[in-house]
């Protein structure tokens, strides 16, 4: 009789861990379809600027030029609009965002797996042109410039929809993917790179906001995609009906990092 009880005990705490491991496994499914949200319908752009603000050093635009003269220092959301209707043929202005997800920010899928295509506008795409008055390294920055709120940064009424959001970066088969949720942190995965930017105020041009080199005078051709990522944990329905601004800000430094802004061409 002992052995016998011994051994039901042992099937008791047997079938319990079981179903343990049964419900954090349905826990764990449930936690990850809940990211995707199902009202995308409603997620709408409110407004998008793009500056850059280093002096006469570094410029960019939607076409390539021969001169840096060429270029301007701001691109204003209507003007990306405008090219992005040209070129995919859709208004970015009424095509709402829709949550995908991708691995190399070049193919976008659904939760299903199903392949988004770029002219749908589910995720934007455009081509930014680079071109510096010198030699450079070109960062990515949450800095304001002077008397301005330029800084790299996505603003939203709804708290949670900044996190989902992500930008990428691509150049020279190389692609960086700015996480608001990251913080001033950055990992590399093959040739991936993810990172984050801290506050304005704390804001430090290093290595982990450097995207590039740029060689004086020449055009380099950025691919910028935009996008809601849909297994970010704060990519659910409570983001729905949500307005958001994003705003980027580019600035030129040094090989060591030390910012070339205040200087003249």
């Amino acid at each position: 009789m002992m052995r016998w009880g011994k051994r039901e005990g042992n099937t008791k705490r047997q079938l319990t861990i079981s179903l343990l491991l049964a419900f954090v496994a349905l826990a764990s499914v449930s936690a990850v379809s809940v990211a995707w949200f199902t009202i995308a319908d409603f997620t709408k752009v409110h407004s998008m600027s793009m500056e850059i603000t280093s002096g006469n050093n570094l410029r960019f635009d939607l076409d390539p030029h021969e001169e840096i003269d060429q270029y301007v220092h701001t691109l204003r959301y209507t003007d990306i609009a405008r090219r992005v209707q040209r070129d995919l043929g859709y208004d970015l202005r009424k095509v709402p965002l829709e949550p995908v997800t991708t691995k190399d920010a070049i193919t976008f899928t659904y939760e299903d797996g199903k392949e988004a295509a770029k002219e749908s506008g589910v995720y934007q795409e455009f081509m930014l042109h680079f071109m510096a008055s010198k030699d450079m390294l070109v960062h990515l920055t949450s800095k304001n410039s002077k008397g301005k709120q330029d800084g790299t940064g996505i603003t939203s009424a709804n708290p949670k929809l900044p996190e989902a959001m992500r930008i990428s970066f691509t150049v020279n088969d190389k692609t960086f993917i700015y996480d608001p949720g990251m913080g001033d942190e950055s990992k590399a995965d093959g040739s991936v790179v993810y990172f984050g930017l801290p506050d304005g105020k704390h804001m430090v041009l290093s290595d982990k906001n450097a995207l590039f080199k740029a060689s004086k005078d020449e055009d380099i051709p950025v691919l910028v995609h935009v996008w809601l990522e849909g297994t970010d944990a704060s990519c659910t329905d409570e983001v729905r009906e949500a307005e958001y601004s994003i705003t980027l800000r580019f600035e030129g430094t040094d090989m060591n990092h030390q910012s070339l802004e205040t200087e003249e061409r």
